[in-house]
């Protein structure tokens, strides 16, 4: 019994040889996902077999009195029994696999048993079947577990060869032969078969840790990478920061060195052969214009794959990983090393993680800047929209005065001029002094004044220190306007305007209110919100003085309506503090959440 068990664990190690030859195969990962379809298992189940069969030749032939080594076995007599280790790759195959996986492999290895005969046959063709069904079940309760414990498997794995030993006593002819066999083979094969799947088990979860714990530590090399990377691109494209980037990668990369490119040239190389891998040289190799074309990453495993003329160059090999902005390769990322056995696999899988991230990156504030352009030109349009409006009224009240007033017509033709290249200044900005956003209103209130003549007042109260406080431009006189227009239309006694400006804490309050008809009530909530045609009040001008406020100053500085019961209405607004010396981004942020 002790020679058998010794024999029976000296066949095992070629056993596990095959299984961790079986755990590279493309379809066994499918195993420990769960992943099972019905190609997938016959795929699995033809594996498993011709493993099992590969195991059926690796076991014991086993006589009455004697037992029997051979190397390879094909045919065994009617006095002979074989113990081979089939069923154990059929277990394993139900305990990875499921019981459809484990009773498919368990068909094939019990029919090929069958044909090659013994006094047991028809036990050994009948445990095959069972011990995959049986494995298969139990594991299943094991299902949250991605790789079963070893522990779990000893367990498992005594069933099938006890039930083994009971078809041997049923299906051989000589009981009494039976009895001695199972005497004999009993425990040794208990205790092998048991101890053969632990073991396989135990092996694939160590082979399993060690991918994952690589593929972890890749994983979080990359991410941090990405991260370092942020500033870099936020601040400039990849391009403009090509060396900044290289330095950064070669930092973080066991490799000899990195290159950074654009679909024509070298932008940077830092680390080895930097001597004769200038800036500024053409791309060379053809598999660097293969990358650029296709998309694709490409690898030059050899000398001849990089195409340097330089005899002793140390770079041997690289991976050249395509960046993209915006779906469009715009260039690559060389990463070169010293030998070819540098590049596994877990490499080229960083590469490509590193290009993805990247890109993203590149992508995502290659939207965020188009995003800003296309709001700054929003912006821009909505403050071309309001300038027409007040043109037209003052040329009308040019026209006006050229036949009645010359001298007065010049003056206001002056304080137009002065408005003009106040407004013209001041397009191109996005917020300004408020001395000068003033300024802009005073020369309109010259012009208004002088055409309504005596029944129009505006008083400006401004509290003292917040001339430099930074607003929108362009403002404040369509406010003025605006209730100059709609607020004071039709009014018969003489209209009042005050605009008055004050400052609490870190917040400018900013107020327009007039003493005329107030605004409807049927448009009061609608203000702002949406543009409206002349039938409704034109609150256009009102409609993309708070887009702009909100665009440039964040939501809490909207445009607020409100009417008087004394007859009147007001529009207000408040701004964070800004100042000329410098904008405080984070208080922009601030004020925008």
């Amino acid at each position: 019994m002790i020679d058998l068990t010794i024999v029976l664990f000296e066949r095992i190690g070629l056993l596990l040889l095959a299984a961790f030859m079986l755990t590279q195969i493309p379809g066994f990962r499918s195993l420990l996902d769960r992943d099972i379809a019905i190609d997938t298992v016959i795929y699995l189940a033809i594996v498993f077999g011709f493993i099992g069969i590969l195991g059926t030749h690796t076991g014991v032939l086993i006589q009455m009195d004697t037992l029997v080594l051979e190397s390879r076995i094909t045919d065994v007599t009617s006095s002979e029994v074989l113990i081979g280790f089939s069923t154990v790759v059929v277990m394993i195959a139900g305990l990875l696999g499921g019981p459809y996986v484990g009773l498919c492999t368990g068909g094939i290895t019990g029919i090929y048993l069958a044909f090659i005969g013994g006094d047991a046959w028809i036990a050994n063709s009948l445990i095959n079947p069972l011990a995959g069904l049986i494995t298969g079940w139990t594991g299943q309760f094991f299902s949250d577990e991605r790789v079963i414990a070893p522990g779990k498997a000893l367990f498992i794995g005594m069933f099938p060869p006890v039930l083994h030993m009971g078809f041997l006593l049923i299906f051989i002819s000589d009981h009494e032969k039976g009895v001695e066999l199972v005497n004999t083979i009993g425990i040794p094969l208990v205790i092998t078969n048991a101890v053969a799947l632990a073991i396989f088990t135990m092996v694939i979860r160590a082979a399993l840790n060690e991918t994952e714990r690589e593929a972890a530590i890749e994983t979080n090399r990359a991410l941090s990478i990405a991260e370092k990377a942020l500033p870099i691109l936020q601040d400039a494209s990849l391009i403009s920061n090509a060396n900044k980037m290289a330095k950064l990668l070669y930092d973080e990369l066991d490799v000899a060195a990195i290159a950074i490119t654009d679909k024509e040239k070298v932008l940077s190389h830092v680390g080895l052969a930097d001597d004769h891998h200038r800036l500024g040289e053409p791309l060379k190799m053809r598999l660097s214009h293969k990358a650029l074309d296709t998309g694709d990453i490409q690898v030059a495993y050899d000398r001849e794959g990089i195409q340097c003329r330089f005899e002793a160059c140390p770079l041997k090999t690289a991976i050249m990983v395509p960046i993209y902005r915006s779906g469009e390769v715009i260039g690559l990322i060389n990463l070169y090393f010293r030998h070819s056995q540098q590049i596994r696999a877990v490499e080229i899988e960083l590469a490509k993680g590193l290009g993805t991230i990247i890109s993203n990156q590149i992508s995502g504030f290659e939207a965020e800047r188009m995003k800003e352009l296309l709001k700054e030109a929003e912006i821009r349009n909505l403050q071309a929209q309001i300038n027409p409006h007040f043109l037209f009224n003052t040329f009308n009240l040019l026209h006006s005065l050229m036949r009645v007033n010359q001298e007065k017509a010049r003056h206001i033709l002056i304080q137009l001029s002065h408005y003009m290249r106040a407004n013209l200044s001041i397009a191109s900005k996005t917020l300004i002094p408020l001395k000068d956003e003033l300024a802009h209103v005073n020369a309109y209130v010259e012009i208004v004044t002088a055409r309504f003549m005596d029944q129009l007042i505006i008083n400006i109260h401004i509290d003292p220190d917040l001339e430099d406080v930074l607003i929108p431009p362009a403002t404040l006189q369509p406010l003025i306007e605006n209730c100059i227009q709609h607020g004071l239309k039709d009014k018969q006694m003489k209209g009042r305007i005050d605009l008055t400006i004050t400052r609490k804490k870190e917040w400018v309050y900013i107020e327009v209110r007039d003493n005329g008809k107030g605004f409807s009530d049927n448009i009061l909530t609608l203000l702002g919100t949406e543009p409206m045609d002349q039938q409704n009040g034109n609150g256009t001008a009102l409609y993309n003085i708070n887009e702009r406020l909100k665009g440039i100053m964040g939501e809490k500085s909207q445009l607020y309506f409100h009417n008087y019961p004394e007859k009147g209405s007001s529009v207000s607004f408040k701004i964070v503090v800004h100042t000329r010396s410098g904008i405080n981004e984070d208080l922009r942020n601030d004020c925008r959440r």
